[in-house]
């Protein structure tokens, strides 16, 4: 099984869910890691070069998933845009798309940059699309969902557990990406309290109303 991982602070709690629950040497000599960003993670997952990832929304509508996801349910602190003119972050799909859904104009800015320029804004006026389509729709939003185009049986014995709530991270893994991020440990533990993974009914609503609006602006 060859797993693209999203290298971002969203789904640190996955994958040290990942890191300590595969007991089976065989299993984990089969799983390989394909760290990069969402967008060039979409592209080798549609061409078949990774058997499963958590593919951003707006690439996974006709593809097999699971229940799996990155789910803000209000603001989410790293999916921003920045007034001014309407300029893509080339590591997105799914939040390029929610601006144009949104009409809001200016610079989309995902992930662990756009964390860290939440915190170092100085009054800088920004836009927390997460929160935007909340207040607009009263649902939460899915930036992606975990697809598979092989071995599902085995990615889903492999997640079954798998609850955010039970993950301890360890105080090494926070320093390790501190230290990368340049945020606190405080600030990244803040942070992820801000992110579900549960793709329930709600979500379900959210993701079928996105690609309806996503169709009616040309973007699928």
């Amino acid at each position: 099984m060859i797993f693209a991982k999203i290298d971002f602070i969203n789904l640190l709690p996955f994958h040290v869910y990942l890191k300590k629950n595969i007991k089976s040497s065989q299993l984990k000599q089969i799983i390989e890691y394909h760290k990069s960003y969402p967008s060039f993670i979409n592209k080798r997952f549609r061409k078949r070069n990774v058997h499963s990832a958590f593919i951003s929304s707006i690439k996974s509508k006709n593809e097999k998933s699971l229940d799996l996801g990155i789910v803000a349910k209000n603001e989410v602190l790293s999916v921003l845009a920045i007034p001014g003119e309407y300029q893509k972050d080339y590591q997105s799909d799914t939040s390029n798309a929610l601006a144009l859904i949104l009409n809001i104009d200016g610079r989309v800015l995902i992930g662990d940059k756009a964390l860290k320029y939440y915190h170092v804004k100085n009054d800088i006026q920004i836009i927390d699309l997460a929160l935007k389509w909340q207040e607009k729709y009263n649902l939460p939003f899915v930036f992606a969902r975990l697809c598979y185009n092989k071995n599902g049986k085995q990615l889903k014995k492999v997640i079954k557990n798998f609850n955010k709530k039970h993950i301890k991270i360890p105080q090494y893994i926070l320093e390790q990406y501190s230290k990368r991020s340049e945020l606190t440990k405080e600030q990244i533990l803040n942070y992820l309290t801000k992110i579900d993974y549960n793709i329930g009914i709600k979500e379900k609503k959210a993701l079928k109303l996105f690609f309806k609006l996503s169709k009616e602006k040309g973007i699928i």
